[in-house]
C-alpha cells in the first residue's frame, strides 16, 4: 500500500503553518505605515521560501505558503469577493475556549451589500499562488486553501445579506456558487492541481450550542447542512477533471481555542454521501471530535484524513497510539482510504497557537513517519 499519487496525501496537512517572529513584525510595521508593500512582500517571500523548504525537508508531498500573506483563514478571501464589505462594530461574538476558561472573541464581521463575483480576470490569492508554484520544487504539489461558499452566510446567516442586493436568496446562492466556480477554474489555469474548501461551519452544526444560533437568527438548524452540501456540490459541478479537491472540517481554531463541540454524527450521512470532494480532512485529535463511527458513511473513492496531531499544544503524540487509532478507523472505512494529518492548521489566525516552530516541524516530521510506517 504506497504513498498515493494524487491528494490528498497519506501524511498530509490543513494548510496555514506558525509565522516566523521577523515576518509578523514586517506586517505589524506595514499595518503602522512604517515599511511599505514592496518592504513587507520582501519579509513575506523570504518567509515563503523558508517554510516551503521546511514542508520537503520533513517530508511531505504537498507544500502551502503557511497562509503568510493572511490576517485570517477565511476573511481575506471573503473581504476580497465584489459584494462583500467588511463591517466594524458588529455586535457579533464568537465563544472560544480551551482547558482554562472561556474568551469572548468578536470576528471581523462581513456583510454582503451587492452582487457577489470573483473580482477582475484573476482569482483571489492568484500572485500568492503564483509564487508558491514557483517556490517549490518538482515532486512537491502546491496546495491552495480558500473558505468555503458556507462561510460567506454561515456566521450572519440571511440576516447579513442586504434584501436590496438580493430579495431573493436563491440569487445569493447562484452568484456566490457562480463565483466560486470560476475561482476553480482561474486557480486551475495557474497549475493549482489541489485546492482546499475549509469549513467550520458543517462541523459546528454538529453542536446543540451551536444549531440553536442558527435558530435564532432565523435559520434551519435541521437542514443547513444539506442547503451547504447542495451550494458546495454546485460550485465544484464543472471543475477541471485533474483538480484534487478537499474539504476541512474544524470546530474553530484560534490560539489554541475551540469554538464548538461534537462528534460529527449529526451531519455525516449526507456529508459523506452527498459532498463532492475527494477527500475530508476531519479533526480527530481528542474526544471532543466524537467517535470513528460516523465513518461508516463515507463511500468508496473517498480519502479521509484523520487529524490525530494536535495543533493547538507542543506534547509529541506518541507514534503507537496514532497507529493504534488508525486501526480503530479502519474498523468503519478502508485503511486504504485514510491518510493522516493535524487537526487543523497551525495558525489560522496570525497569532498562532501555543506553540514553537520546532514543536511544529516535529509533528509534521511525526505525521510523514506514521504515513510511511502505516502505508509503506
Amino acid at each position: 500500500m504506497a504513498h498515493r499519487t494524487s491528494p490528498p496525501f497519506r501524511g498530509d496537512h490543513v494548510g496555514s503553518l506558525l509565522r516566523p517572529e521577523r515576518l509578523r513584525q514586517a506586517r505589524a510595521e506595514h499595518k503602522a505605515g512604517t515599511i511599505d508593500d514592496a518592504e513587507r512582500r520582501a519579509v513575506e517571500d523570504d518567509a515563503i521560501r523558508e517554510v516551503v523548504a521546511q514542508q520537503r525537508d520533513v517530508g511531505l508531498q504537498d507544500a502551502t505558503d503557511g497562509e503568510f500573506r493572511r490576517t485570517s483563514w477565511h476573511m481575506d478571501f471573503i473581504y476580497s469577493l465584489e459584494g462583500v464589505s467588511q463591517v466594524e462594530g458588529e455586535s457579533l461574538h464568537v465563544q472560544f475556549r480551551n482547558e482554562e476558561g472561556e474568551y469572548d472573541y468578536a470576528p471581523p464581521a462581513m456583510r454582503v451589500d451587492g452582487k457577489v463575483a470573483l473580482p477582475g480576470d484573476g482569482p483571489i490569492f492568484g500572485d500568492a499562488f503564483s509564487f508558491l508554484c514557483d517556490t517549490v520544487q518538482d515532486g512537491i504539489t502546491p496546495k491552495l486553501t480558500i473558505p468555503s461558499p458556507s462561510m460567506v452566510h454561515y456566521r450572519g446567516g440571511n440576516s447579513s445579506i442586504d434584501e436590496s442586493a438580493y430579495p431573493d436568496m436563491g440569487e445569493f446562492w447562484t452568484d456566490l456558487t457562480a463565483a466560486y466556480s470560476e475561482q476553480a477554474k482561474r486557480v486551475h489555469t495557474l497549475g493549482c492541481r489541489y485546492l482546499q474548501l475549509d469549513d467550520t461551519s458543517l462541523a459546528y452544526i454538529n453542536d446543540p450550542a451551536q444549531r440553536a444560533h442558527i435558530e435564532s437568527i432565523g435559520g434551519d438548524p435541521d437542514h443547513l447542512h444539506e442547503q451547504y452540501i447542495a451550494n458546495i456540490n454546485r460550485a465544484l459541478a464543472d471543475k477541471p477533471d485533474d483538480l484534487a479537491i478537499t474539504t476541512h472540517l474544524c470546530r474553530g481554531n484560534n490560539q489554541s481555542m475551540w469554538a464548538a463541540e461534537g462528534g460529527y454524527d449529526f451531519v455525516a450521512e449526507a456529508l459523506f454521501g452527498d459532498l463532492n470532494v475527494d477527500g475530508f480532512f476531519l479533526e480527530y485529535d481528542d474526544e471532543r471530535s466524537g467517535t470513528f463511527e460516523p465513518l461508516r458513511f463515507v463511500p468508496k473513492g473517498k480519502q479521509v484524513v484523520l487529524g490525530l496531531v494536535t495543533t493547538k499544544r507542543p506534547q509529541l503524540e506518541d507514534k503507537d497510539m496514532l497507529k493504534r487509532r488508525i486501526e480503530e478507523a479502519s474498523q468503519y472505512v478502508d485503511v486504504d482510504q485514510l491518510c493522516i494529518s493535524g487537526q487543523c492548521g497551525f495558525s489560522s489566525t496570525e497569532e498562532g497557537n501555543k506553540l514553537t516552530i520546532d514543536d511544529q516541524l516535529a509533528k509534521l516530521r511525526l505525521i510523514v513517519e506514521v504515513a510511511d510506517e502505516v502505508w509503506g
